[in-house]
């Protein structure tokens, strides 16, 4: 009888654990779709790089203030729009000048080679720049395709990186880098094409044998981490049939229980629908209830632009207070390099990625693996929220906030993070004796410490305030001097 008993239990918890573990399956509804939980590494990583890569990088030209990777729209529609006022012709008469009137976008497509491409270095580079995550173009507006993909070809001519310009497989090889030093790999994925002929005149083929069979190629074959979605904008997601595509990609794909998307997949689904929400170009947003990332070039192109000048990039410091700003509420910072089209990364973007390693090697605890507090930031009196009105919010928004504000306006004097072990203060500049964290309703630290030297700082509570005192500086004892973090243990 007490074998019987024994085999009982067993098979009620193996069954039990079949249900537990058992995977849910998704139906094509937002509800649906809006339930699967975002995998915790998204949350937790904070800094990801973004690579715009393709045959705009031939040209690599548009007016300051303008997404050069949408040189072929430009051309083509004999428009222009960004930080700026323009004619609409500029890139048309730098095109004719430059290349001739008979020479057509498709014609940089053998000459994007690729031929300096090493992407064991681009991953070394990546992994010292201290992101978690990158997200590669496997595909922009213009339809050109970083992979082997017979899609890539319906419009007529050979139009992928394995037939024409570079001869490789640049997903394939840049993925196996990246995920062999340890980072998440991502894809961007344009749903749309400016110029294909289907696009242009049968929008339901396109999506049925163009998109989703295009789509399910690359997520089949790369198992990427994440599919972030771009170009929705033009039509709903029903005609997409994007609700679908999510389904079979969370019931049937190989990366079903792993991969993260965004919110790009249908006109008007943005901010409201999908996995992480998205912003570009903007500041910060606190009231998100969901993963969010802020994604931006370091000047004001995604692709590489070499009309832009070193005083177009922002500065070390900036990006560093960028992705403090966008962690303390909560989200991820996706940062653009834009290579040349031989596969060089410009030497300026190394730098700055690197500094931002340099900085992030010290005070990543601050950073990664971390949430929101109950403020993000405490600002000084005055004005709050500086914000120049551009189409494209500049880089020196965040020093305006922090380090050089305009006469009137408030500064963010801290910002805050917090994991499970502290809370984290993080300075924008050097203060001479003492910080006051307003607001400090938490019970008595056990110790408050210096990150960047370890050294125990002296302290003192009042009523609802914590004051800090400044330790001496040194600058041989800070490695990176771009913000500076104190540590609340709890």
């Amino acid at each position: 009888m007490r074998k019987i008993w024994v085999f009982v239990l067993i098979m009620m918890l193996l069954f039990g654990s079949e249900k537990l573990t058992a995977q849910k399956k998704y139906e094509p509804t937002w509800e649906s779709i809006d339930s699967r939980k975002t995998p915790d590494w998204f949350g937790n990583a904070k800094f990801g790089i973004f690579i715009h890569w393709g045959p705009y990088s031939v040209p690599a030209w548009s007016p300051k203030g303008t997404y050069s990777e949408w040189y072929q729209y430009w051309l083509q529609n004999k428009t222009l729009f960004g930080n700026g006022n323009f004619k609409g012709d500029e890139v048309v008469n730098y095109h004719e000048k430059t290349y001739g009137k008979d020479f057509t976008y498709y014609d940089f497509g053998e000459m994007f080679t690729a031929d300096l491409f090493e992407p064991d270095a681009w991953a070394t580079l990546f992994k010292n720049s201290g992101a978690k995550y990158i997200v590669l173009t496997s595909k922009h507006h213009d339809g050109y395709t970083l992979w082997p993909n017979k899609e890539a070809n319906d419009r007529g001519f050979a139009w992928n990186s394995m037939e024409v310009g570079a001869k490789r497989d640049l997903v394939g090889e840049l993925s196996k880098s990246v995920k062999a030093v340890g980072l998440k790999m991502g894809l961007y994925y344009s749903l749309y094409e400016w110029y294909h002929p289907w696009w242009q005149q049968d929008k339901e083929r396109f999506v049925n044998d163009h998109f989703l069979p295009q789509v399910k190629d690359l997520v089949t074959k790369y198992e990427p981490d994440v599919l972030w979605a771009d170009g929705e904008w033009d039509m709903d997601a029903d005609k997409w049939k994007s609700k679908e595509l999510l389904a079979w990609l969370f019931n049937e794909s190989k990366v079903k229980n792993s991969i993260v998307i965004n919110d790009r997949w249908g006109k008007g689904v943005r901010k409201h629908h999908g996995g992480f929400f998205t912003t570009e170009y903007e500041s910060e947003a606190p009231e998100f209830t969901r993963p969010w990332e802020e994604c931006r070039g370091m000047g004001f192109s995604f692709g590489y632009n070499q009309n832009e000048d070193a005083q177009d990039y922002n500065s070390s410091k900036s990006l560093v207070l960028m992705l403090i700003n966008v962690v303390s509420t909560g989200g991820n910072l996706l940062l653009d390099i834009g290579p040349d089209a031989r596969g060089n990364i410009p030497p300026i973007m190394q730098d700055r990625l690197l500094d931002i390693g340099k900085w992030l090697k010290v005070n990543g605890e601050a950073i990664y693996n971390t949430r929101p507090w109950k403020d993000s930031f405490q600002w000084s009196k005055g004005e709050q929220n500086y914000k120049p009105k551009q189409h494209y919010l500049g880089g020196d928004f965040i020093l305006k906030q922090t380090i050089d504000p305009e006469p009137g306006y408030a500064v963010k004097e801290l910002f805050f993070t917090q994991n499970d072990e502290a809370y984290y203060v993080i300075l924008p500049k050097w203060y001479p004796k003492e910080i006051m964290v307003k607001g400090f309703e938490s019970s008595k630290p056990s110790k408050v410490t210096f990150l960047a030297t370890g050294e125990e700082l002296k302290w003192k509570k009042s009523e609802n305030n914590l004051s800090i005192q400044m330790p001496d500086y040194y600058p041989s004892k800070v490695e990176s001097d771009y913000a500076f973090v104190f540590k609340i243990w709890k």
